[in-house]
This record gives C-alpha cells, structure tokens and sequence, in this order.
C-alpha cells in the first residue's frame, strides 16, 4: 500500500453529507478521490477516467446501485464496494450476484471502510502497464511539447491561454482517443467545484474552436484537433 496516492478511487453516493465525509476520510488516508452525486454522474466519469475501486451507494434516487454494478460488469473489471443502509442476506446476495466485490451495511466505522478497501487492491490485478504517450507531437510545422506544456511554430513559442493549455495537456495524454465534451468539462472543471452542464459544454466548444487557430492551417477543416461525431473531440497528430 504504498503508492495509494496513485490509487483513484470513485465515490457515488446521493447524501451530499457523506459523500464529503468520505471523500475527506479517504483523501487523508493517501487516496486520490472523485465523488459522483449519482448513477447518471458516475457513468459521465466512467466514460473518460479509469479507477481503480468504485465505492457506491446501492440506494439511489434514479438507477439504483446494484443496477449500475450490473451494467459496468458487462464492460469493466473495476471493483466495486456496495454500501446500503440495508444489510438483510438477500440484499446482500443481491449485490454480489450483480457483481459487486464486497458489500458494507452502513452506519460503519470508517476503519472498516479502509480495511475493506485494502483487502480488494490486494486481490486485484496490478494494471498492465501502458505504452507511454509521445512527448512531443507533431502537427504540420507547430510541435507540442507534453513535458513542459508548450506549442512551438519553429523557434516560436505559441501563446495559450491557461484553458487552452489545459486542454492540451488533456488531449496530448491521450493522442487518438475521443473525449467527450462532457468529460471535458469535468476534466477541465476539477477541484473548481463547478458542474456540468450545456453551458459548460458549450464553453468547450469555444475553447476548442480557439485552440484549433494556434496550430491548425485551417481551423474550419481539421486535420490535427478533429470533431468524431457521437464521441467528441480526437486529437490526431501526426
């Protein structure tokens, strides 16, 4: 358990209240952590951001837990931990048979809640490591340097607002991967306590249309910083 501040831990749950509490216990215990108020909120995280235990909440105003654990069994091998107010063995069996890898009855000893934790990363897989990103790409004659965070045309260094860059370093990270406008704005919107929303998304937009005038030769044909219809934005270098 060493490296805990690399373990990024998803927390879903309805009550505001714990939702804090726990975000705050398990920051302090050397997690990485993001909070999700509901299914819909999880699945707008789920699409972007991997994890490596999803904490949730099995009673939810709208899909409830056991049915979203149903859902991601068929496409993730995250573990998950269902947490209930209820813990009768059928709800408990319930859970389980949904594919859920441990189960908390609350109210619980947040002790508790970090040895079950502990016990489920010890059983998972180490993740196979990942072909690392390129650290300079290409497009046409403008370069960007991933390491420092910058957009040269030859010797000039191209200026980028701080969103811009922000956006950069969040496509450069994942070079011809789609990313959502939503997870853009979730991306771009952490640790700021702002949501989501059309207007966000919108926002985004602007931002992109802007940021395809640094490097592109012609920003209303997109050749490096294309729009995938149905998934989002791709940033495809050369």
């Amino acid at each position: 358990m060493s490296d805990l501040a690399e373990v990024h831990l998803l927390i879903v749950d309805d009550d505001e209240r714990i939702r804090g509490l726990l975000q705050k216990f398990l920051i302090r215990s050397g997690f990485w952590v993001t909070v999700a108020r509901d299914a819909a909120h999880a699945r707008r995280l789920l699409t972007g951001l991997e994890f490596d235990l999803i904490v949730m909440d099995v009673m939810m105003p709208g899909e409830d837990g056991i049915s979203l654990t149903r859902d991601l069994r068929t496409r993730l091998d995250t573990p998950i931990l269902l947490l209930t107010a209820r813990g009768e063995t059928a709800d408990r069996i319930a859970g389980l048979e949904a594919g859920a890898d441990d189960y908390l009855a609350k109210p619980f000893e947040p002790k508790e809640l970090l040895l079950r934790i502990y016990a489920i990363l010890r059983r998972s897989p180490p993740p196979a490591p990942e072909a690392a990103a390129p650290k300079v790409l290409h497009f046409g004659p403008v370069r960007y340097d991933a390491d420092r965070g910058e957009l040269w045309r030859g010797d000039n260094l191209v200026r980028l607002t701080a969103t811009e860059a922000a956006l950069m370093r969040i496509f450069a990270a994942r070079p011809g991967e789609p990313v959502s406008r939503s997870q853009l704005v979730e991306d771009l919107g952490r640790g700021t306590g702002k949501e989501g929303g059309p207007a966000q998304e919108r926002a985004v937009d602007v931002q992109i249309t802007r940021l395809r005038r640094k490097f592109e030769a012609d920003p209303r044909q997109p050749r490096y910083l294309q729009t995938v219809r149905g998934a989002g934005y791709m940033l495809a270098p050369e």
